[in-house]
């Protein structure tokens, strides 16, 4: 695993950026809350992933991004998607079934993706979208570009064939992109210590020729530094690396999940440690904390109103999508 960064490497980002970082925790926390609303009273169907617990893997990570940068997410990548700097009226569309959403409403809440965003789009098949992020970054090797691309993907995605397949292969021709593992402990409903005989998980890119480190995935400023370190070593040609965020999910896997197999004391230690909650302690300015969170609350309250005037999708546009 990578040596501990230097004192230098440990400075804060700019205060721009830190506030651009709790936006998007703010924005996903509550969009979250209000997603869940909405699936209770039954506006959303199909399964729904909550993030909460999570928000400062994806803001840290995408904060060390260029726009032109690429990402790959999850079934729980609500956060991964608003991080790239989504519109929260399309994204609400999206999840809505609407036809105004970054999908037309055919995606829906775990295949949101968005070509302008650089989102190559969430995935409902675990560990999914670590090879698409690997053919994308080989693409920009072949192109010639600078480009980097992250894979956002779980602990439970880590022991799937394709993490070491596409592991073994950016590590073979030094591909930029970055595999970021958001370690929550549990897939689905299984322990990590049940499904992995190394809960060090980190430790695995090393075989591959690819550094790993551990963060703390509640930190997002930590995350943002070690991703900043990731990037710029991609974008200079020396290949791929491993990031393993630990964090914690506030509740099951699912919506419908009650979560009943997590130690409810575990849970309330995590809680302790609200990323949100930190990022406030560390950014140390109420009052830009608060002027943040009144705009969010304002283009929510925006694209709640834009998702439910929105119209579904006709049957025949739809049958045209995806007729041969």
């Amino acid at each position: 695993m990578d040596a501990a960064p230097s004192d230098k490497e440990n400075g804060l980002p700019p205060r721009a950026l830190l506030l651009a970082m709790y936006r998007h925790m703010f924005a996903t926390r509550r969009f979250e809350e209000v997603c869940l609303d909405f699936y209770r009273r039954g506006l959303i169907r199909g399964y729904l992933h909550s993030y909460i617990g999570e928000e400062a893997v994806a803001a840290g990570a995408c904060a060390a991004l260029r726009p032109d940068d690429y990402i790959a997410s999850t079934h729980r990548g609500h956060g991964h998607c608003i991080a790239k700097g989504a519109d929260l009226r399309f994204m609400m569309a999206e999840i809505l079934g609407r036809e105004t959403g970054y999908c037309r409403g055919r995606g829906g809440s775990m295949h949101i993706a968005s070509a302008d965003l650089h989102h190559l789009g969430a995935n409902g098949i675990v560990g999914g979208g670590i090879p698409l992020a690997t053919g994308a970054a080989l693409g920009i090797r072949v192109r010639g570009g600078d480009q980097v691309v992250i894979s956002f993907f779980s602990d439970g995605a880590s022991n799937n064939g394709v993490f070491a397949e596409s592991l073994n292969l950016a590590g073979v021709f030094r591909l930029p992109v970055i595999y970021l593992l958001e370690n929550n402990f549990f897939a689905v409903s299984t322990p990590i210590e049940c499904a992995t005989g190394c809960c060090e998980l980190a430790g695995r890119g090393p075989a591959y020729g690819v550094p790993g480190v551990c963060v703390d995935g509640n930190d997002a400023i930590a995350v943002w530094r070690e991703t900043r370190r990731a990037v710029a070593r991609a974008r200079r040609g020396e290949g791929p690396s491993l990031i393993e965020a630990r964090t914690f999910r506030w509740g099951g896997h699912h919506a419908n999940d009650p979560g009943q197999y997590i130690d409810p004391e575990r849970l309330a230690g995590w809680k302790k440690r609200d990323p949100l909650a930190l990022l406030r302690r560390q950014i140390d300015d109420p009052q830009a904390v608060a002027d943040v969170e009144s705009r969010v609350e304002a283009e929510l309250a925006a694209a709640i109103d834009f998702a439910l005037d929105s119209p579904e999708p006709d049957l025949p546009s739809f049958l045209a999508a995806i007729e041969p």
